[in-house]
């Protein structure tokens, strides 16, 4: 048996989410144009600056959202939730926009929020949720 003292964390936040994508330049246009991410970091790196790190994220947001290609399998599979004060509107907003693989309309089931879900071209999936009321 270990001598193991639990200590308190000193993580305090969520910063990046990572989704591994195909392209990432289609994945840039879709996050920016479609769902109105803004661009929180493009650089390049590597000995010949042939890798890529991208970071999205919705305006206002502490946590981004890395887009990289695929590690060692295939690109898509991953989710994330992302929340709103306003599940109809935005649901109405990209709907509206097209091209979106995005469920028909929001659900609310007992004891959970109001969302719906949404499928980037690289088959992440996307929940939208109502945002907890304020405290």
């Amino acid at each position: 048996m270990s001598d193991f003292t639990q200590s308190h964390t000193t993580l305090s936040n969520i910063g990046v989410a990572m989704f591994a994508v195909a392209d990432q330049d289609r994945a840039l246009a879709f996050y920016t144009e479609k769902l109105g991410f803004e661009v929180r970091g493009d650089t390049r790196f590597g000995e010949h600056d042939e890798m890529r790190w991208l970071e999205v994220a919705p305006p206002g947001s502490r946590a981004r959202l890395a887009l990289n290609p695929p590690m060692g399998g295939e690109p898509g599979g991953s989710s994330i939730g992302v929340e709103t004060p306003d599940v109809l509107g935005e649901h109405a907003r990209l709907s509206a926009i097209g091209c979106i693989d995005i469920d028909p309309e929001p659900m609310r089931t007992p004891g959970a929020p109001l969302l719906f879900m949404l499928r980037d071209p690289d088959g992440n999936h996307i929940a939208v949720v109502e945002e907890p009321p304020a405290t």
